[in-house]
């Protein structure tokens, strides 16, 4: 008798423990449990709104452009005092094309770069050429301007020629395109180039006759001698580099890619042509 009443004690506890036991786990076609899913679902959801977060951080970024101070018409301080300019022009379309905040600090072009390898901003923008030694240390964005070099004298001067330039003395502006030109045929033709800080005292030179010639990228000397400056382009431009906008290598990989969506856009809208049309006439 004890021994059937322990089997049927054993029976109901049997029977009790399977009616009270949880459920078996819900897989998914993959094998994860239904508890695993929406975990990763919650996990998924979290590192979203980080991401969005962060985007949103981003996007409320003022950045730090450096540029030039006189390199018209890429940038330069017109009647009013303010700096205006081809490159001030796209850069603003684009920042209103992509949303982002700036402001421009005018500090001169060596300065600009020195200042862009020592952190001190996020961008330069300042009629930069893409050469390929800048990129080993600057990431540029797709180029918005291509350019070329050429060689101002005065407008009485009887130079029309490189040969002429022999044991003379010519100006060229610290770190630009013309100044690499003249220094890279220096030799060939026999002068000597003496080197400026800014683009008017390059031009102010050649007008005091401390130098018989300036190498300038064509399109600012071009713009120079249009509003009366006395110099004339005596020989044809040479092919120089694109214009590019640069940050420093790895920095800032989302403002690069901001200035080039916008880039492309205001140049489908019609945007970019307004802008050189308003500083460069054809």
């Amino acid at each position: 008798m004890k021994k059937f009443m322990a089997l049927s004690m054993a029976a109901v506890m049997a029977l009790t423990v399977a009616g009270c036991g949880s459920k078996p786990a819900e897989t998914t076609a993959t094998g994860t449990t239904a508890a695993e899913t929406a975990a990763n679902a919650d996990t998924t959801a979290a590192e979203s709104a980080a991401e969005e977060e962060t985007s949103a951080a981003a996007s409320g970024k003022k950045y730090i452009i450096n540029t030039d101070t006189t390199f018209a018409p890429f940038e330069f301080e017109n009647e009013k005092g303010e700096m205006v300019g081809i490159d001030l022009d796209i850069l603003q379309a684009i920042a209103q094309d992509q949303g982002f905040e700036y402001e421009v600090v005018p500090v001169g072009f060596s300065a600009a770069v020195t200042a862009l390898e020592a952190g001190e901003c996020d961008g330069v923008i300042a009629g930069m050429s893409i050469t390929d030694e800048r990129v080993q240390k600057y990431d540029f964005s797709e180029p918005y301007y291509d350019s070329g070099v050429g060689m101002a004298v005065l407008s009485d001067s009887d130079i029309t020629s490189y040969d002429q330039l022999k044991d003379q003395k010519v100006a060229a502006k610290i770190g630009t395109e013309g100044c690499t030109f003249a220094e890279s045929i220096a030799e060939q033709y026999g002068f000597e180039v003496i080197q400026y800080e800014s683009s008017s005292d390059m031009y102010q030179a050649v007008i005091a006759g401390e130098a018989v010639a300036c190498f300038e990228d064509y399109p600012v000397i071009g713009y120079e001698i249009s509003r009366g400056l006395g110099l004339t382009l005596p020989t044809p431009m040479e092919k120089g580099s694109s214009y590019g906008f640069a940050t420093l290598k790895g920095a800032n990989p989302e403002l690069v890619e901001m200035f080039n969506k916008g880039l492309e856009n205001i140049k489908a809208s019609g945007r970019y042509d307004e802008i050189l049309n308003t500083y460069i006439a054809k």
